[in-house]
């Protein structure tokens, strides 16, 4: 049998506001298109509507710059107050020059601008900032059960934003929340195709399915922030088990700290 697997959007997503149902608004979506969901789907979403429903917007004009916050921003040729909020949502600065502040958000996640944005959001006549869901794994499991409750079958759930990654150019889908799928497949021990014992293979399934969700999503005008992926063999990806949280290197694992 052909392995293979397919990735589509969810048409007609509205545009999203604080207090909105995610769930309830997906499986209108779904029923409005004349689709449904599968056993073993897993359902992706982008970072921005999860962060949006949860209120996670603030205005720029509610930001008081610390003097640490106007050094950076001098340094970086930032407007200040985003550099505060990048600040108030990171534990530790990793470098910076012009145009780029790399963080450690607390999330543990290692990234640009702790992954504030202000791309693709109501600005509502003054400057905005969206913020990362607080707990993105968190928000992954309640919308699982959702979506469960309202479909009746086995979901997973990936809450997907946009890296960059060292010494490779461009972005890419990662997924910094999930719920009910395999995160990590560890296959240390295991055995190549030759018989050869496996010591270093640690698959990240969680950023792969991200990542072809993303494709779909696209990073502009598309207007599909919700993606199913369908066909995925449930045995290696579903799991209530992991999250997100496992993906984030170790400190003591970095090299390059």
């Amino acid at each position: 049998m052909t392995a293979q697997f397919s990735v589509f959007g969810v048409p007609n997503i509205p545009m999203i506001e604080h207090g909105d149902c995610l769930s309830d608004i997906i499986m209108q979506a779904l029923d409005n298109a004349g689709l449904t969901l599968q056993a073993g789907d897993v359902v992706c979403l982008a970072q921005k509507i999860v962060s949006k429903a949860e209120g996670r917007m603030l205005a720029l004009s509610s930001i008081t710059p610390s003097p640490e916050a106007e050094e950076l921003a001098t340094a970086t040729a930032k407007d200040p107050r985003m550099v505060q909020l990048i600040l108030d949502e990171s534990t530790e600065v990793m470098r910076h020059k012009p145009n780029v502040l790399i963080v450690r958000h607390k999330l543990g996640i290692v990234g640009a601008h702790a992954g504030i944005d202000q791309s693709n959001i109501d600005h509502q006549g003054e400057e905005q900032a969206l913020l990362l869901p607080e707990n993105p794994d968190a928000s992954a499991a309640q919308l699982r059960e959702a979506l469960q409750q309202h479909s009746g079958i086995d979901l997973g759930v990936v809450i997907t934003d946009s890296h960059n990654r060292p010494w490779r150019m461009g972005t890419i889908g990662c997924a910094i929340g999930c719920a009910g799928i395999r995160v990590l497949d560890d296959q240390v021990g295991g055995r190549d195709i030759y018989g050869r014992t496996l010591h270093a293979t640690l698959i990240n399934r969680a950023d792969a399915i991200a990542s072809a969700a993303t494709l779909v999503m696209g990073e502009t005008t598309e207007k599909l922030p919700v993606v199913i992926v369908r066909g995925l063999n449930s045995t290696q990806t579903l799991n209530n088990q992991d999250n997100a949280s496992m993906i984030n290197r170790p400190l003591e694992e970095d090299l390059f700290r």
